[in-house]
């Protein structure tokens, strides 16, 4: 007691030398003296070694740091690292020549005065007055201190007589080691003549431990003088609180006895009624339970007649349901340990016949009569199996049914062929086997209306396969809607939580700020929501009746609300979708984005095996060499079929299929190939026959030029009946011309309107029928310059000659053509893409080719003219008779050629070319002239000149169209130098 409460006292110092001196041993050092505690707690009390570890502003402020080290400068800039010092700048001289200078203020340091300290001398004022009352209130303790230190010192001296055993905190005399120590045995040891010194060293021992037992004593007495003041204190407070005890306890028996009396009288039958209420529910909880448990027991048996009807949905969402309640309400019974396994077994079970049952439904879907209506077969049953599918997450599904499409559209266009071989008596079917031979036995018009059926049963079938994957699509897209809305609802409710509980934490906070207790806040807060949601509740179904003692509560209700979905999922109505949109599916918005992706492309993938297979049927039938074989009618009646089906498919699944179409471009590839080598080589028939003169034109070609000219550039249809024989034409008009040419000229124009109307039933083939159509022309162009400038007519027909009036011709049909090569332009480029206007070019150099060729059948007219004109002149002689022979030659020759070409060119390029052939005519009569001295000087022989000129201008004058010609004949005299 008196050693653990003795304190030593805070060592004070005049100076900062106290605290560092050497210290003490610690095994030699005085232990300190504990003291009690102080009345003023201002100061530090305590241990000495607890005052050293807490902080003390006394203590703290003599503690060395390292702001008392004291080096000299250049001590502290040595760098002992450095084998040389680099500079010795610190001498002892250093410093001499320093001169004091006034230290010029900084501008960046206030000048600081006694009105800076004026608020901090007013806060600490009142902290002084304080500190010096309490100064005065509790002496100094130096007095005190100092006897209390030299009383310590001398208890100390004394306490160290007594041997240190005594003073272990585990001294026990019960241990042998303490005992043995404490009482030697050689003391009390009497045997022998040992006896009397034995005896005196025992009274020895007992003197020595009665001399530490006083001084213990001692030190006793003199800690509880110390402290004798506290002591009587304590005994004195003892008294008192034992009577206040002996008050309290006699009141806390009278209210314990009038609380017996009360709760006897008032609160006995009220808890007995509570305890029977509570009784009551438990029994109302078990009872339910035990309904719930039947209930569940029944959910295999229900399950099984579900699915005997199909309810796939209705026996998972009872699977579901089950399995919730024994999870949460039926968890740990022990007599349905088994049934939760069972259920799962059940729903794989249930899987496979769904999966099953979906493949049965896409089979009879497919494959029913191909009719016209394209109604959805089951609707409510494909929902069902549907939703199903989604909930057990079996999304591939798609891929059976995309399975059962291929083989769909294979029986299709087996079972047609087989319709329609079946129809034609021509073929065996007992001699002819297999089935693809019969279908090669077929004409063009019985395989095109087989062709015809093929395609209107797969449109109906994409219709079918249409309106099927779209009530998928929507059951997936309600879905997707769905989730999205609950996620909504929920982001909506955790907002409402958030901001529900800032206002309850600021209530919160609010409320301990004025000291209430948050119990009561949080009790508050939440009674307030419970009593909300009561009212809710009543308020939602008021004409609905309270659940009483006797009827299931929760768990009945799901089991019936699980029994609802069944009636709801087997009367479903085209509007389903939206009511079995609250099943439980639990996909991804991701899996169920893809998922209506892969719908999509699953009804892409129906209109490719459409075309897949009729394409396989195209090749089939195209082995023979039957498609090449066809006309231009048959192929382009062929054409427009493939096309309309290419363009039913794609207004159907929304994107075009391109085997089928690669397949119809291979094969008017072909055509254009075969068409394009028919008419060439009828053309070249033609040319080769083509004796080059004018022919009649036949009233049906007039009529083919006049649609042209009224903007239709086509073939006239034939017209049905008798029609009106109409003789032909010598000349063929167009636009007020007339042309005179050649029956193969006629034919060529055909054969062009031709392919213009290739082009417009077969657009694909635009690019190459351009390209074959400038090689015709060009064909026409240079086989025919070869036969008539080349003179191959002679060879080829036998001609005997090629005449002028030949010549002639063959530039009159020229022309006709370049008249219609910008017609066949405009014509292929409303027809061309913008990026094939290039393409184009080809007319551009078709019509140069065309123009030189003419302007070469004009050149050779002038060089047949004046090859005759050099050999008759070159024999021209200036005497009489007036008309010269050689004059009446050349102007019978001129006027054979007049005869010649007049009929068959028109005036202007007549008389453009008899001014060129004017003109080699003056040539060479001026150079003959000129050969012959004859000049213009009035004599005699230029009098015979000028009436043999004068006599060949009237006659070429008086020739027809040839009136007005300005003949200048001047220029035959040479100029007189």
């Amino acid at each position: 007691m008196a050693s653990s409460h003795s304190s030593s006292p805070v060592p004070q110092g005049s100076s900062s030398d106290v605290f560092f001196k050497k210290e003490v041993d610690p095994t030699k050092h005085i232990r300190p003296v504990q003291s009690l505690p102080d009345v003023c707690p201002k100061e530090p009390t305590g241990d000495s070694s607890s005052l050293c570890v807490a902080p003390s502003l006394v203590t703290d402020q003599h503690r060395w740091t390292i702001y008392h080290s004291k080096v000299n400068l250049p001590a502290a800039l040595n760098d002992p690292r450095l084998a040389k010092r680099e500079s010795d700048f610190f001498t002892k001289t250093w410093g001499l020549d320093f001169v004091d200078t006034e230290v010029i203020p900084s501008f960046y340091l206030p000048q600081i005065s006694k009105e800076h300290f004026t608020v901090y001398q007013q806060e600490i004022s009142q902290r002084e007055k304080i500190h010096e009352r309490c100064k005065n209130i509790c002496p100094p303790k130096d007095t005190f201190d100092r006897t209390l230190l030299h009383t310590h010192d001398k208890s100390r001296t004394d306490l160290e007589q007594v041997p240190k055993i005594f003073m272990k905190p585990d001294f026990a005399l019960d241990d042998s080691l303490t005992f043995n120590s404490v009482l030697p045995w050689s003391h009390f040891n009497t045997a022998g003549g040992k006896g009397n010194r034995d005896a005196a060293s025992s009274k020895l021992l007992q003197e020595k431990l009665s001399h530490y037992l006083d001084i213990v004593e001692v030190n006793i007495a003199h800690q509880i003088s110390l402290r004798s003041e506290a002591f009587f204190h304590a005994m004195t407070s003892q008294h008192e609180l034992q009577d206040y005890l002996k008050k309290t306890s006699q009141a806390v028996k009278m209210l314990r006895d009038k609380i017996a009396q009360i709760d006897k009288v008032m609160c006995e039958g009220s808890l007995h009624i509570l305890r029977l209420a509570l009784t009551r529910n438990n029994c109302v909880k078990v009872y339910n339970k035990l309904k719930l448990m039947a209930t569940v027991h029944q959910t295999q048996p229900t399950v099984q007649v579900l699915l005997s009807t199909s309810e796939f949905v209705g026996a998972l969402d009872l699977i579901a349901t089950t399995q919730e309640v024994l999870q949460q309400e039926l968890q740990g019974i022990h007599s349905f340990r088994h049934l939760g396994s069972q259920l799962c077994e059940l729903e794989k079970l249930i899987d496979k016949m769904m999966i099953a049952e979906f493949s049965t439904y896409s089979h009879s879907d497919l494959n029913r009569p191909l009719e016209d209506d394209c109604h959805i077969l089951e609707e409510e049953r494909l929902i069902s199996l549907v939703f199903g599918l989604l909930k057990q997450r079996k999304l591939n599904f798609l891929e059976i049914y995309s399975e059962e499409m291929i083989i769909t559209a294979k029986n299709i266009i087996k079972q047609c062929v087989i319709n329609k071989v079946s129809q034609i008596e021509d073929i065996d079917t007992d001699v002819v086997l297999k089935l693809a031979d019969q279908m090669r036995m077929l004409n063009f018009p019985q395989w095109f209306d087989l062709l015809t059926d093929i395609f209107s049963k797969f449109t109906i079938f994409l219709q079918r396969v249409k309106a099927t994957l779209n009530i998928i699509h929507s059951v997936v897209l309600s879905v997707l809607d769905k989730n999205q809305r609950t996620r909504e609802l929920e982001e909506i409710s955790q907002q409402k939580n958030a901001a529900k509980d800032n206002s309850l934490d600021t209530e919160v906070a609010y409320l301990i700020h004025e000291g209430m207790f948050i119990s009561d806040a949080f009790s508050e807060s939440e009674l307030t929501p419970i009593a909300i949601d009561t009212t809710s509740q009543r308020n939602a179904s008021p004409n609905s009746e309270p659940c009483s003692s006797d009827s299931v509560s929760e768990p009945e209700c799901t089991t019936d609300s699980s029994s609802s979905k069944e009636q709801i999922s087997s009367s479903v109505t085209p509007g389903a979708v939206d009511i079995m949109v609250n099943e439980d599916v639990k996909l991804s918005d991701l899996e169920l984005g893809k998922l209506a992706n892969n719908i999509q492309e699953l009804l892409y993938s129906a209109s490719d095996i459409c075309h897949d297979r009729a394409v396989k049927f195209l090749m089939s039938r195209a082995k023979d060499g039957f498609l090449e074989k066809l006309n231009s009618t048959e192929f382009i009646s062929l054409s427009r079929l493939m096309e309309t089906f290419i363009l039913e498919t794609e207004q159907i699944c929304g994107r075009k299929s391109m085997s089928l179409l690669g397949a119809l471009q291979s094969q008017a590839n072909k055509f254009v190939n075969r068409f394009h080598e028919e008419r060439k080589t009828k053309l070249s028939l033609l040319l080769d026959n083509e004796r080059w003169k004018q022919a009649d034109v036949p009233a049906e070609f007039q009529d083919l030029v006049d649609s042209i000219s009224h903007g239709k550039i086509a073939l006239p249809e034939k017209k049905s009946g008798a029609t009106e024989e109409r003789k032909p034409a010598e000349v063929l008009t167009v636009e007020g011309q007339q042309y005179a040419v050649v029956g193969t000229v006629l034919l060529l124009i055909r054969i062009i309107l031709e392919y213009c109307q290739c082009v417009d039933n077969i657009p694909s083939v635009t690019t190459d029928m351009l390209t074959r159509l400038s090689d015709l022309l060009k064909y026409f162009n240079s086989r025919s310059c070869q036969l008539v400038l080349g003179a191959g007519a002679l060879q080829v027909v036998g001609l005997k000659t090629i005449t002028t009036k030949n010549l002639a011709l063959s530039s009159r049909c020229l022309q006709l053509i370049v008249h219609y090569i910008p017609v066949i332009r405009a014509h292929f480029e409303a027809r061309l893409q913008p990026k094939q206007y290039s393409m184009l070019r080809h007319f551009d150099h078709i019509t140069k080719d065309y123009h030189d060729h003419i302007a070469e059948i004009s050149a050779k007219l002038v060089a047949i003219m004046d090859s005759l004109f050099d050999k008759l002149l070159s024999k021209y002689e200036v005497k009489a008779p007036v008309p010269s022979a050689c004059f009446r030659n050349i102007c019978k020759q001129m006027a054979k050629m007049h005869e010649a070409i007049f009929d068959l060119l028109p005036e202007e390029q007549t008389q453009m070319l008899f001014l060129r052939i004017n003109a080699s005519y003056k040539l060479h009569l001026k150079k003959q002239l000129s050969h012959l001295n004859v000049i213009n000087d009035g004599g005699p022989q230029n009098g015979l000149v000028t009436a043999d000129v004068a006599f060949y201008t009237g006659n070429l004058q008086a020739l027809k169209g040839l009136q007005d010609l300005d003949l200048n004949m001047a220029e035959i005299w040479e100029q007189k130098r």
